[in-house]
């Protein structure tokens, strides 16, 4: 069975690869647009996101049964600008699974710039002087000293995704 995920971020692919290592499923990275915003600036935004890559990734194969869909973005509380994540996974029959992960506070001077219309990864690219941190432990990485990745936040994702996929596969077959 092939698995499809809508991008080429090593950081995203690992993810899953890593979660369907010991699954039935092949899994193969396409480079598909988001349709959003190059920052995603909303839970909502964000969540669309993933799903429009889900979509799009599935498309791709055209035998695929799965596509999946990873975005960073972030969202205002009251707290201050935080960064978010979603995932979506597209089964071929057209349901829809989607997770969310873990929210994390930018500094100040982070969340200014991309109030001012940068890219986190492009901030946090200048801030480290490491062009690729993005496919690397990302902004997560950065502001956890690297208890958390960019790897890690998607992996937890990709497991709630496979996880309610799991489920409603096993209540559609009785």
């Amino acid at each position: 069975m092939k698995l499809v995920v809508g991008t080429k971020n090593p950081a995203k692919v690992h993810a899953v690869q890593e979660a369907f290592i010991r699954e039935p499923f092949t899994v193969i990275s396409m480079d598909v647009p988001s349709e959003v915003s190059a920052q995603p600036f909303s839970d909502e935004e964000t969540m669309q996101g993933a799903i429009n890559r889900a979509k799009a990734s599935i498309e791709m194969i055209p035998d695929a049964i799965l596509g999946l869909g990873l975005e960073g973005g972030v969202t205002e509380t009251s707290l201050g600008l935080m960064l978010c994540n979603w995932g979506a996974l597209v089964h071929r029959s057209g349901q829809i699974w989607v997770a969310s992960g873990a929210k994390l506070p930018l500094p100040t001077e982070i969340a200014k710039a991309l109030q001012h219309g940068e890219e986190l990864g492009d901030v946090m690219a200048r801030l480290t002087t490491d062009k690729d941190i993005r496919k690397k432990e990302g902004a997560v990485g950065v502001l956890t000293g690297g208890r958390m990745t960019r790897k890690n936040m998607f992996s937890h994702i990709v497991q709630l995704l496979y996880g309610q996929y799991q489920f409603e596969y096993k209540e559609f077959k009785h």
